[in-house]
């Protein structure tokens, strides 16, 4: 089970600009949304480890339910220690690159600034398809108008997007 992990400007919270909108989430190798997380103006790489807490697929039978991914696809947004640190517990792989600052303090420190993390470049490429699951739900009127003024309103908007998502694929 490969995860694509990718933030978007949607779920309602305030900057200094006024209102404004973040929604986070998780989806499998075809699109479809696992975890849902608004979250106001929260940054990016701190709510990674919310959105891998709450994954949990279940299966069939007495099989207990999945929590951990095999790899995950994540954009420079995603790139730190910890988010690193917390796939390698897990035991999945981290397909994230490293942003052009992160590489310029780690060359600063010489051979003490270790490795360069380890990449592969043709999973990378499977990354547009998180992309494509935002537009997704984006397709939806009220969601890419931002009509609703409460979070709570937006997120449930951007939850049955994803239910409707699911039901068109199970319904195939």
């Amino acid at each position: 089970m490969n995860l694509l992990a990718e933030p978007d400007d949607h779920g309602i919270g305030r900057s200094r600009g006024g209102l404004s909108s973040k929604i986070h989430h998780l989806t499998d190798g075809s699109g479809l949304p696992l975890v849902l997380v608004g979250a106001g103006q929260a940054g990016d790489s701190p709510m990674f480890p919310i959105l891998l807490s709450h994954l949990r697929i279940e299966r069939e039978g007495s099989v207990p339910a999945r929590t951990r991914p095999d790899a995950v696809l994540g954009d420079k947004a995603y790139s730190s220690r910890a988010n690193r640190a917390l796939l390698r517990n897990k035991k999945a792989e981290a397909v994230i690159s490293e942003p052009r600052d992160q590489q310029g303090h780690r060359l600063n420190k010489g051979s003490a600034g270790g490795r360069p993390p380890k990449f592969d470049v043709e999973k990378y490429k499977g990354r547009n398809v998180v992309e494509r699951s935002f537009n997704a739900v984006k397709q939806w009127r009220g969601l890419a108008t931002r009509y609703d003024k409460l979070a709570l309103t937006y997120r449930a908007g951007a939850l049955l997007q994803a239910v409707f998502l699911w039901s068109r694929q199970l319904a195939i």
